[in-house]
This record gives C-alpha cells, structure tokens and sequence, in this order.
C-alpha cells in the first residue's frame, strides 16, 4: 500500500505540474493577444535571441552540412546515386536537422540565459516589484520572449539550411568532384513546398517550446544562486527533451 501511495503523489504532483506549465503559457498567449503590445521589448528579444545567435547558426549549419556531404557522397557513391547528394543534404536540413540543431542551439545559448535573467529578478524581488506596483510581469517578461522566438527561430532556421546546404556544395562539389549542375539541378526534382512548410512549422513550435520552458523555470525558480543555476539547467534540458519529442510527433503527422 506504501508503494500504491507513492506512485498516487508522484502522479498527482506530475499532473498538478503539467497544469501549471500549460496554464503559464496559456496565460502568456492570453496577453500577447491583448494590447498594448511592447513592440520595443519585442526588437530587443528578437535582437537578442536572434542576430546574437547568427554566427552560432552560421557555423553550425556549415558544418553540419559539410558532415553531411562528405557522408552522403562515398554512401551514395557505392551504390551509384553520387548525383542525389544534393536532394539528401538539402532534405535532410530542411525536414530535420535545421530546425532541430537551430532550436538546440537556441536553447543552450539564448534559453539558458533568458531562464538566469528571470530567475535573478525572482530572487532579487523585482518581479515582485512590478506585481506591487500593479503591472502584469508576463507583459513585460514573458511575452516579448515569446513573440520574440516565434519571429526568430524560422529566420535562423532558414539560414542554417542555405548554409547547410552551401557547406555541403563546397565538400560534395568542390573537394569530392560532384558538378555544381548535378548537386543544385537535382534538387528542385525532390523537395516540394510541404518539405520547406514543415520545417517552418516546426521551427515554430520549437521558438514557442524554447521561450516557455525558460520563461516558466526562470519564473519559479528557487531562492538563491543555487536555485537559478538548478532552473537553468532543468530548463536546457527540458526544453532539449521536448524539441525532440515535438519533433517526431510533427514529423509523423506532417510527412
């Protein structure tokens, strides 16, 4: 019977748990829609969560892209289909590892962060402060985060695919002999409009994952530097696990 009770308040204490996430970013929706908007906390996220994490996305993308040409071609070339290396690197960036390396990327750099800075002004007594003097912390903390990683995580996914597949040209076309003509001409053949749809799709869903999760750690962070350092890190986790496991569930219901 003890261990009957045990697993009853794990389970409670899961479920109670999983309501206030969702209720924090439902509440976050709730304002977002609701003026007035802070338009310039807004271009402060989207500069930070954004244009700050460009040359991380950039090299990143060129490697990854690059890993992927120089496996992809001798793969290929054992069984004479060297000539879709492109349509393979392409589609391997834009369905998959784009969004998903972008989005972890974020997280560790852009994520960690946003969850410290939330967490210091919860210790600090500043969110507090804002309560007191009746103004909606969500507005001002959470909501420009949020809108900020909806706008920014497909523009950066965006540039890690063309970098991507630019670092595998420059492996599978210009090291390993594969023509421009064949590595760029096959691709328009094997990538559709749904592909490049559900690799936007998904860098959605990881912008909104990636800000929601940090927000909400930040928010309810522990007292002290120990309870910050401990948000930060339950945060890139959690926000790690759930980009992935976003992505198979948008994976088997979009191809």
């Amino acid at each position: 019977m003890e261990l009957i009770r045990k697993l009853g308040v794990l389970t409670l204490s899961g479920l109670r748990k999983m309501g206030e996430i969702g209720l924090f970013l439902f509440r976050a929706f709730l304002c977002a829609i609701t003026p007035p908007l802070k338009v310039s906390w807004v271009l402060k996220q989207i500069q930070f969560i954004g244009f700050q994490s460009t040359l991380l996305i950039v090299l990143t993308g060129a490697f990854s892209g690059m890993v992927l040409g120089l496996q992809g071609f001798y793969t290929l070339n054992r069984f004479g289909s060297a000539a879709l290396l492109g349509p393979m690197v392409a589609l391997s960036l834009i369905r998959e590892l784009g969004p998903v390396l972008s989005a972890l990327m974020v997280t560790g750099r852009a994520g960690s962060a946003m969850t410290a800075e939330i967490g210091i002004m919860r210790i600090s007594e500043q969110i507090d402060a804002i309560e007191m003097m009746g103004l909606n912390p969500f507005r001002y903390l959470v909501v420009p985060k949020l809108l900020a990683g909806l706008i920014a995580l497909p523009l950066l996914t965006a540039i890690f695919d063309v970098v991507g597949i630019f670092g595998g040209y420059l492996v599978g076309g210009k090291m390993l002999g594969l023509g421009e003509g064949t590595y760029f001409g096959e691709m328009a053949n094997y990538i559709d409009l749904q592909d490049v749809m559900g690799g936007i799709y998904k860098s959605l869903t990881f912008g909104v994952v990636i800000t929601w999760i940090s927000s909400y750690k930040g928010f309810y962070s522990g007292f002290g530097p120990e309870g910050v350092s401990k948000a930060t890190t339950q945060a890139v986790v959690l926000s790690s696990v759930l980009i992935l496991f976003s992505d198979y569930i948008l994976t088997s219901f979009l191809f």
